[in-house]
């Protein structure tokens, strides 16, 4: 089996022996946990996708390790073409989903580590990207969603790894044995975890030699003794246990955090990919934080039209579509979005290759793009909810809409254009809270600052790869200044 379908990947997460937490409780099953499921049902999108032949081109592509036809999420990039298709494949399925559909922290994380690991053995002589590559086969071949872990609890931010008062708040090796690593530790705002087959862990940040126990890589299943994870809250997620197809605004799909807990995981030899080389753990950061820099080009654009698509519908079910200021709004918001997609689009075709044969972005045009991110969709979902208007917040339920005594009222004075149903309108007005204040806003606007790193870590990365000297020489050439 090269590429599942969706069904048969909800099947394969329903076989897994997870160990979930949430709201207090343990979830025996968390395929048909109403608040769950959505967002299973968006990562059953990156399947079903691949199975249509309009959208093959974009969600498929030949494996460089088995020559097999594979699902592009499992994909290592060959070429500026893979990368440029993965921009366009995200934003595809941002579209169909209008919410985060939770295996492109693996994509990147599969390209980083690849690389990586290529070069830690050329300096160090390990075998490490031999065992990498075996690996991604065994990915690949069964289409398995992998998820990547690299953000650590961190504790005190001003204290490194090995110096906090709490050893275990960056995620470390606790025993070393012939066959294997133990691990203890966690990895927070774990994105799609629980629709995951595995997880896929990397160091937070670069480290220096007294941080050795904390520079590791490795794989394990999701449902590994020793692992569990504790969803996190989103805004308005209990809505989804009323059963009402209005009032959660995207019935079908939806996104999931959660606080991934490792406690005292044996991980065997060879799915380990870095074992304290110190000197490796920068450049596994800063290769995974680009490649998912530039994600973020494609996945919240999507989510994007989706968002000004129902801007401009609202506007048009108010009867206030043709006034000038709604027009030029949409335009805006238009303007933001493509200029996001655009960054995203840049840093792919400006990709090159590295020294173990995949490609990777041009990393300062990654940055800007994940900037631009931490600020665009917030204007955008400003817009929206400026177009929209108050009843996007103020609205009564479903079950009130419904209801036979005041659902007559509901109907008669929340009527917007004639040719329009309340009900049409409230589903819609319903659909922007989700995007901008509910369950999608944690995959579209929060994530779009803190996602892939805050906005200060990209400042940095843009200091680092401006090449102001250059620039400096640039303008000395042409004012013919010679020292």
């Amino acid at each position: 089996m090269t590429l599942m379908s969706g069904e048969q990947y909800v099947e394969s997460i329903r076989k897994m022996n997870m160990q979930i937490y949430m709201f207090g409780e343990k979830i025996e099953n968390s395929v048909d946990n109403p608040i769950l499921r959505p967002s299973l049902n968006s990562v059953k999108a990156t399947y079903d996708l691949a199975q249509l032949p309009e959208y093959e081109d974009l969600m498929t592509t030949t494996s460089s390790i088995t020559g097999k036809k594979i699902n592009r999420f499992t994909n290592i990039h060959q070429s500026t073409d893979d990368l440029v298709k993965k921009v366009k494949m995200q934003r595809l399925l941002g579209q169909k989903t209008a919410s985060c559909f939770q295996r492109c922290v693996g994509m990147d994380a599969f390209n980083s580590v690849y690389s990586t690991t290529f070069e830690i053995d050329q300096s160090c002589g390990t075998n490490y990207f031999d065992r990498f590559v075996k690996y991604m086969q065994y990915v690949q071949e069964n289409d398995l969603t992998v998820d990547g872990a690299m953000t650590d609890p961190k504790g005190d931010r001003s204290l490194p790894p090995s110096k906090q008062k709490d050893p275990d708040l960056y995620l470390r090796i606790v025993e070393r044995k012939d066959d294997g690593i133990v691990v203890r530790g966690a990895k927070a705002h774990q994105t799609g975890i629980c629709n995951s087959h595995e997880v896929l862990v990397m160091p937070t940040i670069a480290m220096s030699p007294e941080d050795k126990d904390y520079a590791v890589s490795f794989s394990v299943p999701v449902d590994a003794e020793g692992v569990l994870m504790i969803i996190g809250r989103q805004s308005c997620d209990t809505r989804k246990l009323e059963g009402s197809k209005i009032d959660v605004g995207n019935s079908e799909f939806g996104g999931m955090e959660a606080l991934l807990i490792f406690d005292n995981v044996f991980v065997p030899n060879d799915r380990i990919f870095l074992n304290g080389e110190t000197e490796f753990a920068g450049m596994m950061v800063e290769r995974f934080a680009g490649y998912h820099r530039q994600s973020y080009g494609g996945c919240k654009v999507g989510v994007g039209d989706v968002l000004i698509g129902a801007a401009a519908l609202v506007a048009d079910y108010n009867g206030a579509n043709k006034a000038s200021h709604v027009k030029d709004k949409l335009i805006e918001m238009t303007h933001l979005n493509e200029t996001l997609y655009s960054c995203g689009i840049a840093c792919s075709a400006e990709g090159h290759r590295t020294k173990s044969g995949n490609y990777i972005i041009d990393l300062l045009l990654a940055n800007v793009c994940k900037q631009n991110v931490t600020r665009f969709p917030y204007e955008i979902a400003r817009l929206a909810e400026d177009i929209a208007g108050g009843l996007m917040v103020t609205a009564p339920s479903e079950k009130d809409l419904n209801d036979p005594k005041v659902g007559p009222y509901i109907k008669k004075y929340l009527q917007g254009t004639a040719d329009v149903t309340t009900e049409d309108r409230l589903r819609l007005l319903r659909l922007i809270e989700n995007l901008t204040l509910g369950t999608a806003a944690v995959g579209y606007r929060t994530e779009s600052m803190h996602g892939a790193g805050s906005p200060q870590a990209q400042r940095i990365m843009i200091s680092r790869q401006g090449n102001i000297n250059h620039k400096k020489n640039l303008a000395k050439a042409i004012a013919k200044i010679e020292n």
